[in-house]
């Protein structure tokens, strides 16, 4: 469970990190898992259902920036999205009835990890209310030189929804830096050990520099909800599959309305795909690459 001043630094800054969530033998045991994927990519060339690949991919030097769904490829990563411990903190922000979205696992390998530039994840997914939080799992220590995620403090509660589109009109999933919309001056890191977890606001603008260090940052990242927040954009597996994704407590059929600010992510945006993807679409960018 969250302490009171754990829960009051979250409503101000918008995320927290909490240490010690996960032991070392469930660390060590993602670890050996995700090194596993990252092997077996020498056999893709090219993005899958399971792999979203660094642009400069080779099978001679496999380069993973993101497991898609991970929780749905091996037991290790899908034994998290009901964590005691990860399932406890979100109750202590939300109450007993907690359901999953999805997941991803961002791997920011030495020397080479892709930018993430800043967003709200809400930009992607506005529901009926804004009890929504991304989980981070560090199977690294996140420190300022490997591409921590970065959260600009009191985002989350900005009156709008900070504009998510390209030049062309579409949706793209990042926010222009030089419309100035907030300050990113003001940015800061969410570091710690491996084994510790963040929780970030849905609104909470964030986003992460490449990773230029010898050290690797694997973020295994859980999208949770409030059971009575309901997706604006439906849930076309119907209602039998979004109930299955309740972790803890129980269902209902009342959608809690909250006076949030939304701005659908539409039209698409035109590469479509992860995150990395849908930034393409951004003319001025934050972050530089990293060198190759």
């Amino acid at each position: 469970m969250l302490t009171e001043a754990q829960k009051a630094e979250y409503d101000r800054v918008g995320a927290i990190v909490v240490p010690d969530v996960l032991s070392a033998a469930e660390i060590a045991e993602l670890r050996a898992v995700t090194d596993g994927f990252v092997e077996r990519a020498r056999q893709v060339t090219a993005h899958d259902a399971i792999y979203d690949l660094e642009d400069s991919h080779t099978p001679q030097q496999p380069r993973v920036r993101r497991i898609k769904a991970p929780h749905l490829h091996h037991e290790a990563y899908g034994r998290l999205v009901r964590h005691p411990g990860i399932v406890a903190c979100l109750q202590s922000l939300w109450g007993p009835d907690i359901r999953f979205d999805t997941a991803k696992l961002n791997l920011k390998s030495a020397g080479f990890g892709a930018a993430v530039e800043w967003h709200q994840d809400w930009a992607f997914y506005p529901h009926t209310n804004d009890d929504l939080a991304a989980v981070g799992v560090t199977m690294d220590d996140m420190e300022l030189e490997n591409g921590p995620l970065l959260i600009i403090p009191g985002s989350h509660k900005d009156p709008v929804v900070h504009d998510h589109h390209g030049e062309d009109g579409c949706f793209c999933g990042a926010m222009d830096p030089s419309k100035k919309e907030v300050d990113y001056g003001a940015a800061v890191p969410l570091t710690g050990k491996a084994g510790s977890i963040t929780i970030h606001h849905v609104r909470a603008v964030h986003g992460s520099a490449p990773n230029t260090s010898n050290r690797d940052r694997r973020l295994l990242l859980f999208q949770f909800r409030a059971a009575d927040a309901w997706p604006l954009l439906g849930f076309p597996e119907g209602i039998e599959a979004y109930d299955r994704l309740m972790v803890a407590g129980t269902p209902g059929l009342s959608p809690r309305l909250a006076p949030v600010p939304v701005r659908l992510p539409l039209p698409p945006a035109g590469k479509q795909g992860s995150i990395y993807e849908n930034q393409k679409g951004l003319k001025n960018r934050f972050f530089a690459a990293a060198a190759e």
